[in-house]
C-alpha cells in the first residue's frame, strides 16, 4: 500500500512539474547548506534526475565452491531524485529503487511482495525479500526565513570535516553490511548512511560564519548484520559464551532484547559553530546521543553464592553521551589538510561498569595532494582513545562467573588506530582513472586492498574493482578474510 502512495505522489508531482516556470532534468545534491531559496521571483521550479545502475558483486570463497554457490545479487539498482523550489521554501523527495520477486508456486500462481512471506517459501528468498519495490533515502521540506533556513524531514546531514569516518559525522548511522563493497568503487559513503527524521535550523551571519543546530526525535544504531558473511566477530562472542554458561548448567535466556528506540527518551540533539579566519576554516560542536554500537547488560544471578550462578540475564543497551568536538581545515604548502578531535563522555566516569562504554578521546588528520606524473594521494588516520582502560573487566565466561565482572569492552585495545591511503591517476584526458586504497588496522595488525577502474564518459561511468582482506583473524578487518570480492558496475546519471 505504501508503495502505490508513492506512485501516485510521484504522478501528481511530475503533473505538477509540466505546469512549472522551469522543468530540467540533470537535478544534483550538494550537502552544503544554501541560503535565499531556488528560483527567483516566488515561482516554482521542480527538477527531477536519478541514477539507473547495474552491479554484480562476487566473492572468491562461493568461485572455489563451483556455479552452484555463486551469487550476484540483484544486478538492478537505481534512484530517482526530485525537488520543488521556489524563493521561500523547497521540497526534495530522494527515492531508492530495487527489484521485487515474484515466486512461483503450486497451480502456476504468482505471489508478488510478500512480507513476511509464507512458511512454504524458501528461507533462503524470505531473507531478501523486499516489502516494496520503492523506498525513500530521504524526504524533506527546507524554509529560508530571512538568515535562517530551517529543515525538517529525513535526512542525511554531515558534520565535520573529514573525508570519511571522521569522529564529528554522528547524526547518521551506518549500514555497515554495505560499507566495503560500496568503497571499492565510490569515493563518496553517503550512499551507506541512514537517513534519519529530524529538525535542522541553521543561521548565516557576517560573511562566512554559520550556526546550526539539530533535533532528532528518537534513535536509530549502526545497521549490523547478525548472520551471514558480514556478522562481525563481537555479535558471535555473546552467544558463545551463553553456549559455554549453559554447560555449568546455568539458565540463559532463549533470546537476547533490544530496548525500544523510538520514544522521545532517545531523543538526541546538537549544536555547531562554522567560521572562516583568513585561511583557517574552523569548527566547533556539541552532541547529546546515542552510541551507535549496542552495550550489553549481563546480570548472574546466585542461589548459592559465590560460584557458580543459577541463572543469568542479559540485554542490549544504547549507551547516552555527550560529544565536545573541534574541526580545522586549510590548505597549507600545497596540502589540502583536515582535522578533527572529540571527547566522547559516557556516564562510566570511572571505568568500572561493564555495560557502559568508557569515556573516549577520538581524532583524525588526513590531506590530499597531487604528487608527481599526475598522481593523487589522499591520506587519512583515525584514531580512538579509551580513558580508564585498567578499569576494564573481561568477556572471559569463567572469569566472569568468578568476579561477576562483564566488561563489553573486555580484553580490548587502549587504542585503535586506522591508516586510509588512496593513491590514483587520471588517464585518457581524464576519462580513465585507476585507483587503490588501502585501509590498515595498525594494532590490529590486518588491512583492506581496494584497487579500482573507472572509466567516465558524460553521464556513464563504469567500475571494475575489488576488495582484499589480509592480516590477522582477530582483527576488525581480518575477520573477514574470506569475504574477498570482485564489483563490477555500469551506472548512468540522468
Amino acid at each position: 500500500m505504501r508503495g502505490r502512495i508513492i506512485i501516485l505522489f510521484l504522478v501528481l508531482l511530475i503533473a505538477v512539474s509540466l505546469s512549472a516556470q522551469d522543468f530540467g532534468f540533470g537535478f544534483g545534491f550538494d550537502d552544503e547548506e544554501t541560503s535565499g531559496g531556488g528560483a527567483g521571483g516566488g515561482g516554482l521550479s521542480v527538477s527531477v534526475g536519478g541514477e539507473i545502475s547495474a552491479s554484480m558483486v562476487g566473492f572468491f570463497d562461493d568461485f572455489s565452491e563451483g556455479a552452484d554457490s555463486i551469487r550476484l545479487g540483484d544486478i538492478f539498482a537505481g534512484s530517482l531524485y526530485f525537488t520543488a523550489s521556489s524563493s521561500i521554501a523547497e521540497g526534495v523527495i530522494n527515492l531508492n529503487l530495487q527489484p521485487t520477486y515474484f515466486i512461483p508456486l503450486a497451480g502456476g500462481l504468482l505471489i508478488d511482495n510478500l512480507s513476511p512471506p509464507p512458511s512454504y517459501v524458501s528461507s533462503r528468498f524470505s531473507l531478501d525479500l523486499p516489502s516494496s519495490p520503492i523506498s525513500i533515502d530521504e524526504a524533506y521540506l527546507r524554509a529560508y526565513l530571512g538568515g535562517f533556513d530551517i529543515t525538517a524531514g529525513l535526512r542525511k546531514l554531515t558534520w565535520g570535516k573529514a573525508d570519511s569516518f571522521g569522529p564529528l559525522d554522528v547524526i547518521n548511522p551506518l549500514d555497515s553490511t554495505q560499507i566495503y563493497t560500496e568503497m571499492a568503487d565510490s569515493s563518496s559513503l553517503m550512499g551507506v548512511k541512514i537517513a534519519r527524521p529530524l529538525v535542522h535550523i541553521s543561521f548565516r551571519f557576517g560573511q562566512f560564519s554559520k550556526i546550526e543546530g539539530v533535533f532528532v526525535p528518537n534513535f536509530e544504531p549502526y545497521s549490523i548484520a547478525t548472520e551471514g558473511r558480514w556478522m562481525p566477530a563481537q555479535m558471535k562472542d555473546l552467544p558463545e559464551m551463553l553456549a559455554l554458561a549453559s554447560t555449568y548448567g546455568i539458565t540463559v535466556p532463549e533470546s537476547i532484547p533490544y530496548p525500544d528506540t523510538t520514544t522521545i527518551d532517545y531523543a538526541q540533539a546538537g549544536l555547531r559553530f562554522t567560521t572562516t579566519i583568513g585561511p583557517v576554516d574552523l569548527g566547533l560542536q556539541y552532541y547529546y546521543g546515542r552510541l551507535p554500537q549496542p552495550s550489553v547488560k549481563v546480570n548472574l544471578n546466585y542461589t548459592t553464592p559465590p560460584f557458580p550462578p543459577s541463572s543469568v540475564d542479559v540485554s542490549y543497551l544504547y549507551n547516552p553521551y555527550h560529544q565536545i568536538g573541534l574541526d580545522y581545515a586549510q590548505v597549507l604548502f600545497g596540502f589540502n589538510v583536515r582535522a578533527e578531535f572529540a571527547a566522547n563522555i559516557t556516564k562510566d566516569l570511572k571505568g568500572d561498569d561493564g555495560s557502559i562504554y568508557n569515556p573516549s578521546l577520538a581524532w583524525s588528520f588526513g590531506f590530499d595532494r597531487n604528487l608527481f606524473l599526475g598522481i593523487n594521494l589522499n591520506l587519512q588516520i583515525n584514531e580512538s582513545i579509551r580513558l580508564m582502560h585498567d578499569q576494564l573487566g573481561s568477556t572471559d565466561m569463567t572469569t566472569v562467573m568468578m568476579k561477576n565482572n562483564f566488561d563489553i569492552e573486555g580484553g580490548s585495545r587502549l587504542t585503535s588506530t586506522r591508516l586510509t591511503a588512496t593513491l590514483s591517476r587520471k588517464f585518457l584526458r581524464d576519462e580513465l582513472e585507476f585507483r587503490t586504497a588501502v585501509v590498515w588496522g595498525i594494532e590490529d595488525k590486518d588491512c583492506l586492498i581496494m584497487p579500482a577502474l573507472v572509466w567516465t564518459k558524460d553521464d556513464l561511468r563504469f567500475a571494475f574493482a575489488g576488495g582484499v582482506f589480509a592480516g590477522s583473524k582477530e582483527g576488525q578487518l581480518g575477520q573477514y578474510r574470506d569475504n574477498n570480492f570482485l564489483k563490477i558496475s555500469l551506472t548512468y546519471t540522468f
